[in-house]
């Protein structure tokens, strides 16, 4: 078996409600979803989300082998773009090439690929996330009630830049999840998404937690700064998250080095390999994996075979448009189903006639959460 092309397209997410943090929001609640999708001899194609930058270039290290030799495409690809391809969208678009790999894998194979990768439990547990810096208190409210009618028990919320507003909605949301039955005690995290300096942070949180006891809080400060996490973590009660934007197994060093992390996390769009390389560092420092983002398919099949996972982000209850995925959302866990692969499907037809609105608009490029703010870590109040 042999890879001979590549294609990439984009789709869309429709959230039909403003998204983003406390860096910046889509207002229009349309996101693209770049797809990658690698052709073989014999007619097998896997499919991947994630970057297209550079894909071309990057194809050219891959192009001609056999797929199933994953784990070493993924480093040859590391390796064809080694003074660029450790951080970053290169980083990414490696990412989403190595999930549509172990896709052509397990299909060829003709199992899941959770089955492929040793899982025995296909119900990987889930808490919800709603990218929901921007909702009033009533749509936050609805947002997370349709959480709860699918079994969610734990909630995290973006925050940061009012710790009195984050007190009400965190409030709220554990009233949503407590009152359909979902848990006595709801489990709470805040995701600041960078947004403070090492004090702001510990004083951010410490009042929060005169009132709410916090599971983790998410990415306080720098995410590269081991010193300022380690010492968030020692000021505040909840853990401290990070990892979904580290990408190499090099970044995570000097974190878990220092004691500045709690949750290990790692984002989808970083790819399986990855995922699976993270979770075994996190877990010989004895510290729990969590994977991160929107659709994150292929790391929730990643998640059955590893001995530390603790929870998966959900955000999206539905697939992007033109995604079908052989997985349901049941009592508050991902359920995957029997589907050779990672049990995606694309309806090729349906994106291309979504061309005009798969890309983002030249406001929504300039302040969306992917755009730090210029005082980012400098709010007075």
């Amino acid at each position: 078996m042999r890879i001979t092309g590549l294609r990439t397209l984009t789709t869309v997410h429709q959230w039909g409600r403003p998204v983003g943090d406390a860096n910046g929001v889509f207002p229009g609640g349309v996101t693209p979803v770049p797809i990658v999708m690698i052709d073989t001899d014999e007619g097998i194609t896997g499919i991947g989300f994630g970057s297209h930058i550079h894909a071309e270039a990057l194809f050219d290290a891959i192009d001609g082998e056999d797929p199933r030799c994953v784990t070493a495409l993924y480093d040859r690809m590391l390796r064809h773009a080694f003074k660029a391809g450790h951080a970053g969208a290169i980083f990414g678009t490696i990412g989403a090439l190595d999930t549509a790999l172990w896709d052509i894998k397990a299909t060829l194979a003709g199992e899941p690929l959770w089955r492929l990768l040793g899982g025995r439990d296909r119900a990987v547990p889930a808490y919800a996330s709603g990218l929901d810096i921007d909702l009033d208190d009533d749509q936050l409210v609805a947002v997370y009630k349709e959480y709860a009618a699918h079994g969610l028990r734990a909630a995290k919320l973006k925050g940061g830049l009012d710790v009195e507003r984050d007190r009400r909605r965190l409030g709220l949301v554990r009233e949503v999840l407590a009152e359909a039955g979902m848990a006595r005690r709801p489990g709470l995290m805040l995701d600041a998404n960078e947004c403070w300096t090492r004090k702001q942070a510990v004083r951010h949180v410490a009042e929060l937690e005169r009132t709410l006891d916090l599971i983790w809080i998410e990415e306080p400060v720098r995410r590269w700064d081991a010193e300022g996490l380690a010492a968030v973590g020692r000021g505040i009660r909840a853990s401290v998250a990070t990892g979904e934007n580290l990408t190499g197994l090099e970044q995570f060093r000097p974190l878990l080095a220092a004691g500045a992390v709690d949750i290990v996390q790692a984002a989808s769009v970083w790819g399986v390999t990855h995922f699976l390389r993270v979770a075994m560092l996190a877990h010989a420092h004895d510290l729990p994996i969590s994977p991160i983002g929107t659709t994150p398919i292929g790391l929730v099949h990643a998640a059955t075979s590893v001995p530390n996972h603790i929870a998966a982000e959900l955000q999206d209850l539905t697939p992007p448009v033109g995604v079908s995925l052989d997985m349901r959302i049941e009592d508050g866990a991902y359920v995957l189903g029997d589907a050779p692969g990672l049990g995606v499907r694309v309806d090729e037809t349906a994106i291309a006639a979504l061309a005009p609105i798969a890309k983002l608009s030249s406001a929504e490029i300039s302040q969306g959460p992917h755009v730090r703010p210029e005082r980012a870590g400098r709010q007075l109040l």
